[in-house]
């Protein structure tokens, strides 16, 4: 068991970026915290993912380093009325939910069905899904990708992306597609956009480039 003024503290954190993610579409950036402000190439545990274009929050709880390579273990905090990815597939790798507080939208195969509080649910590899959060309230969940991969390295670009100030924080635009473009034409093995199809993302990412777009470099 946690001492009480750990568990405190992680409750108060988890709390105050909650408020946050409730006010990205009211008001500019979501800026939550990582270890040293800044996160380099893989996120390590401790580490806040800004994800904040798709109303999101992910702390690291347990990094593919942590696993030995089984899994990248996440909590999530998803803003009221978030609208999550693109549906997509993991070619080799698992998926699985388990809701925290609050509701989450999960669509699998094309049906989608809502997740409570203790509930738990799971995707397997090729499988096309998504999610979102249609609640008023914010949603947490606790979210793990198994094997790992390069899924740490994945996210962590989106944060330095979001990070960088090149894309607005808080609403997607045609901007903040093309970037996502390069992000996941950079890691097909992790994932691929069935609705988008990945021949569109591979298009988009062609002509980010073609507008002298690059990703930001990890420190």
């Amino acid at each position: 068991m946690l001492p009480s003024s750990i568990a405190s503290d992680s409750q108060n954190r988890i709390e105050h970026d909650a408020r946050v993610c409730e006010r990205i579409r009211a008001w500019g950036r979501c800026s939550p915290r990582s270890r040293g402000g800044k996160i380099s190439g893989m996120p390590q545990r401790g580490d806040v993912l800004d994800l904040g274009p798709i109303g999101a929050v992910f702390h690291v709880r347990n990094s593919a380093e942590d696993t030995e390579g089984r899994a990248l273990e996440m909590e999530w905090v998803l803003a009221p009325r978030s609208s999550g990815t693109p549906v997509h597939i993991h070619p080799t790798a698992s998926e699985s939910y388990e809701v925290l507080e609050g509701k989450l939208d999960l669509c699998v195969n094309g049906k989608w069905s809502t997740l409570s509080a203790g509930d738990k649910a799971s995707v397997s590899p090729g499988i096309p899904h998504t999610f979102r959060n249609a609640a008023d309230s914010s949603t947490r969940v606790y979210n793990t990708h198994s094997p790992a991969m390069r899924f740490g390295e994945y996210f962590g670009t989106i944060d330095r992306v979001v990070r960088s100030g090149v894309v607005p924080s808080n609403r997607m635009t045609f901007k903040t597609m093309l970037y996502l473009s390069l992000i996941m034409t950079a890691f097909e093995n992790e994932i691929i956009s069935v609705r988008p199809p990945q021949t569109v993302l591979r298009l988009l990412a062609a002509v980010a480039r073609s507008f002298g777009l690059r990703l930001p470099v990890a420190q």
